[in-house]
């Protein structure tokens, strides 16, 4: 018992609620995670993005203990993760992308559930179900069974449920897919507000606007961490100006306008493109002038700011940027 006070009050100490040093796991002859190291600071919302099968889950489930790696240590909230499991349970929430809530329970009655489950006192339980019905805006539905809740008041109630025993590092794996965009608003305003309690957000999510909202954000693909900053710093990294450009044919377009001179990169979103140039005074007439002489219509061209999503891309990609 000392001994994980003494680690905990290190982990405080240094600043850092998550370490891991060479974590790797595989699956047969896939490996999930390569060698990951990370580090997140106490008190950050930290994302993790990347396309699917690029092994943020299974970092997840190797961060909260469920499972064993191969190799590489892990450090959270001072413990050590393969080591001391049971003794870091208490200081952890997980919410996998699936939470178990029980449809035949009623909103209070699963806070309840997973209250016992963690085993806190009914004396701390009591004033900690109200503080999260409160805090979620659930206290009008505490009595609706969970099969009768929308969508983003699942998800406000699985939060709830992860929280009732007061973790100190929070873990979410896409917390808001298949929620519509007020609760997922709400649901990330829920989260700002763990920040102003010292909780510490770990975060996957698919969503670029998302991973706008974290301090900083962590590129995964192949089971490594490609790229880690903060989202300015990362946007800053793309050297160049871009622009939006619609066209049709779309294909064809895009192999007139990668081959012209100053063009460094295009990415294709949808029905247009976004492209990378050194200059976009000198390349907009240039790009016009080449797709007209093609018999290619342009419907827009114009200047535009970069997101998460253009560096993601260009990076996973492995465009000429």
């Amino acid at each position: 018992m000392k001994d994980d006070l003494s680690a905990a009050a290190q982990a405080t100490e240094d600043g850092y609620a998550i370490r891991a040093k060479g974590l790797r796991k595989s699956f047969g002859d896939v490996v999930a995670v390569d060698g990951l190291e990370l580090e997140v600071k106490k008190g950050e919302i930290f994302g993790l993005v990347g396309p699917d099968g690029a092994g943020k889950t299974t970092t997840m489930r190797l961060l909260t203990g469920i499972m064993n790696p191969d190799a590489g240590q892990a450090e959270v909230a001072g413990f050590d993760v393969f080591r001391q499991p049971e003794a870091l349970k208490p200081h952890i929430g997980y919410m996998p992308q699936r939470f178990s809530l029980y449809g035949d329970l009623t909103v209070a009655e699963n806070l309840y559930f997973f209250a016992k489950v963690y085993h806190v006192p009914d004396s701390e339980r009591i004033q900690r179900e109200k503080e999260l019905l409160a805090f979620s805006r659930l206290e009008p539905f505490r009595k609706r069974l969970g099969q009768h809740l929308s969508g983003g008041m699942k998800q406000k109630l699985a939060l709830a449920c992860t929280l009732i025993h007061t973790p100190k590092v929070l873990f979410l794996d896409e917390p808001t897919t298949g929620v519509d965009p007020v609760s997922r608003r709400d649901f990330w305003k829920i989260l700002y507000s763990l920040l102003k309690e010292g909780v510490t957000l770990f975060v996957s999510t698919p969503y670029m606007d998302e991973a706008e909202r974290c301090n900083r954000v962590a590129l995964m693909d192949k089971g490594r961490i490609v790229i880690c900053d903060t989202p300015d710093a990362l946007k800053q990294r793309m050297r160049g100006e871009l622009l939006e450009v619609i066209a049709e044919p779309l294909r064809t377009a895009k192999q007139i306008i990668a081959s012209l001179p100053g063009v460094l990169e295009v990415q294709v979103f949808g029905d247009r493109m976004h492209v990378w140039v050194e200059d976009a005074a000198k390349a907009q007439p240039l790009l016009t002038a080449a797709l007209s002489e093609k018999g290619i219509g342009v419907e827009g061209l114009r200047r535009t700011v970069p997101g998460l999503e253009d560096v993601f891309i260009s990076l996973v990609a492995g465009g000429k940027r």
